[in-house]
């Protein structure tokens, strides 16, 4: 018996060790590949953006892959949860008596956003709440080190990821960081709104008018920045975003869409046994919306401004989760102004 049981030790300690060294045979090889790929990116960020090599080393020197970050990339909340499961992390009522605390601190900031940019200010307030909660959870990683690791260890969405490096490096000579220094998300993000890279350089404003933008310690910056990423993403001014609905028998389900960007109409979905809360234009375009809660799947319709709030994060659990958030700080704001 103990002869048996150290045969089959014996041979458990063996597969391990091949198992092992399979695996640190595969991983010298990405790194190998990663390396390559590296020193090209480098080449073509001197060739095409006049970067100099000493300026680059300062960045590449000592930085490495970080297999938490990878880890994470596989498994975001929003694939593994279920709706009231993902809804309890964003609406409490923490969160939205600190974003009353929020909108009345900016006050005036709010205001004048949602009369530049036609964005309402409880939307902003929301945003930004799901984001960092008000500033508080900003992220501690290197943002420098989590794109790297996402350029070159993480081959689905390289090519995204390592569009999003470049513009960091731009960004960063354009505000003079110092490597290192910049702190973020898993995946890059950064500030109060949790701006990538590209959207910093595209969408931010200096909303305070220093002569400088900053998305990393300014509110007010990033107030005015998030009113006009909306915006530009097409806000319309005035329109509904979501609108409860219910379904009869099974021919609302040849109307379902993988997208968020609505296809079908109002009538459509009427025609197919989905009736609404709400008296909509029947020509207008909509998307249903599917949340399941423990018991039961509930519904919504979502118009354009949904569409355009998932521009943001394009997961239907995260757009609701703004748009819920959004609209019990806007309720409870205005009852405590007695607005």
């Amino acid at each position: 018996m103990i002869k048996q049981l150290l045969i089959a030790v014996t041979i458990s300690l063996f597969a391990t060790t091949l198992t092992l060294a399979k695996e640190e045979k595969t991983r010298a090889a990405d790194n190998q590949q990663a390396k390559a790929e590296i020193d090209q990116f480098i080449n073509e960020l001197i060739k095409e953006n006049g970067f100099t090599r000493a300026t680059l080393d300062l960045w590449f020197e000592g930085a490495e892959a970080n297999m938490t970050i990878l880890k994470r990339i596989h498994r975001p909340a929003e694939a593994s949860l279920a709706w009231h499961q993902y809804r309890k992390i964003f609406i409490q009522q923490e969160r939205i008596d600190l974003g009353i605390v929020f909108w009345n601190k900016h006050l005036e900031t709010l205001t004048r956003a949602e009369e530049t940019y036609g964005v309402p200010a409880e939307l902003i307030v929301g945003l930004i709440g799901v984001e960092t909660k008000y500033g508080r959870i900003k992220g501690k990683l290197d943002v420098f080190n989590a794109l790297y690791t996402l350029s070159f260890y993480f081959p689905r969405r390289s090519k995204f990821f390592r569009s999003e490096l470049k513009a960091f490096l731009i960004l960063a000579r354009e505000q003079q960081w110092t490597a290192g220094k910049i702190k973020g998300s898993y995946a890059g993000a950064m500030g109060y709104g949790q701006f990538m890279p590209s959207s910093y350089r595209m969408y931010a404003v200096d909303f305070d008018g220093d002569g400088f933008i900053n998305l990393l310690d300014n509110p007010v910056d990033a107030i005015g920045s998030v009113a006009n990423y909306i915006k530009v993403h097409g806000w319309k001014t005035g329109e509904s975003i979501v609108h409860r609905a219910y379904v009869k028998g099974n021919a609302y389900q040849a109307l379902m869409q993988k997208g968020l960007k609505p296809k079908k109409t109002v009538a459509d979905f009427i025609q197919a046994g989905v009736t609404i809360d709400d008296d909509l234009n029947p020509t207008d375009k909509a998307l249903l919306i599917d949340l399941k809660q423990k018991e039961m799947t509930e519904y919504w319709l979502g118009k354009h401004n949904f569409y355009v709030i998932s521009r943001y994060n394009p997961r239907k659990l995260y757009t609701m989760a703004v748009i819920q958030l959004s609209e019990l700080i806007g309720a409870q704001y205005r009852a405590k102004e007695g607005l």
